[in-house]
């Protein structure tokens, strides 16, 4: 990151549905299908706003999407939200700018009365880097669901407890 300023913004617009498409395939990690949800809720933000759900944060590197993040309040729950989705640009990854990106997330979460994030991965091979990227900064394993996508490959559910946040059923 050092001598690249970075520019952040909260709206996403039309041309962010194929830069999004783009970056999540660039990782080499996501499947089409993946790709294809990823585009519907920027679709979802286009179309219905904050209404919607679905928050976003994306960083640009000299005009280029370096990463992003989608994130909301769960429905029906007092202040626990999600991290959908945090994707770095291959060119990015290990420079600092996904644990700025997290940051900044939760931080943007805080303000809006999040005490909790949480955030869901495979358990296959490939996401292991996604699993350690988030037990380094501070997500509790909380559980795993074997077979949830498929046989084989389970779901691992992150939990962190937000600075500020009420911290209710934090684990031990």
């Amino acid at each position: 990151m050092e001598g690249h300023s970075l520019a952040w913004r909260h709206d996403v617009d039309a041309a962010d549905r194929v830069r999004i498409r783009d970056l999540v395939a660039s990782t080499g990690v996501f499947s089409e299908e993946e790709a294809d949800i990823a585009v519907e809720l920027v679709e979802e933000r286009l179309s219905r706003g904050a209404a919607g759900g679905y928050e976003f944060l994306l960083v640009e590197v000299a005009g280029r999407l370096a990463g992003y993040t989608c994130f909301g309040r769960i429905p029906g729950t007092v202040s626990s939200f999600d991290l959908y989705w945090i994707v770095v640009a291959p060119e990015w990854q290990r420079t600092g700018i996904g644990v700025s990106l997290l940051a900044e997330t939760e931080s943007s979460c805080a303000a809006s009365g999040a005490s909790r994030m949480y955030a869901d991965t495979s358990s296959l091979p490939r996401y292991e880097a996604a699993r350690r990227f988030y037990e380094a900064n501070g997500y509790r394993r909380e559980a795993f669901l074997p077979d949830f996508y498929r046989p084989g490959d389970g779901k691992v559910i992150y939990a962190k407890d937000l600075p500020g946040g009420c911290g209710c059923g934090k684990s031990s």
